[in-house]
């Protein structure tokens, strides 16, 4: 009966570490997104996570919503410092997410300046 209980256990432990694997590293799509910088901010009550919007229409009708990982420290200084800016973001999407990582499943790896189609600086 001990040793079921063991190779149950172990099962479990497998199944739970291969999701996490799965998760973590097979994106199910990468690619870049423009607009501007509408939101960005750190938030939650017992975990803290990145969690920003960025606005791709004139209307602010179509939002992307995304989360940035506590790891990428300068994804999250680039974002404090491109507030109300257009900005172009490349992301990878998950399958899922884990409460640790932020909200969505959208994660920004990378951001940098763009110019905005709507306005001229």
């Amino acid at each position: 009966m001990k040793k079921i209980l063991i190779y149950i256990l172990l099962s479990i432990t497998l199944i739970a570490c291969l999701y996490f694997a799965f998760i973590y590293y097979v994106p199910y799509s990468e690619g870049t997104r423009a607009g501007e910088l509408i939101k960005f901010s750190n938030k939650g009550v017992i975990v803290k996570t990145w969690e920003g919007e960025i606005s791709q229409g004139i209307s602010g009708a179509q939002i992307f919503s995304f989360s940035v990982l506590d790891k990428d420290e300068e994804v999250i200084q680039k974002l404090q410092d491109y507030q109300g800016e257009y900005v172009k973001l490349t992301y990878k999407e998950r399958f899922g997410t884990f409460i640790i990582w932020g909200d969505t499943k959208y994660f920004v790896t990378d951001v940098e300046l763009a110019n905005s189609p709507h306005f001229r600086r």
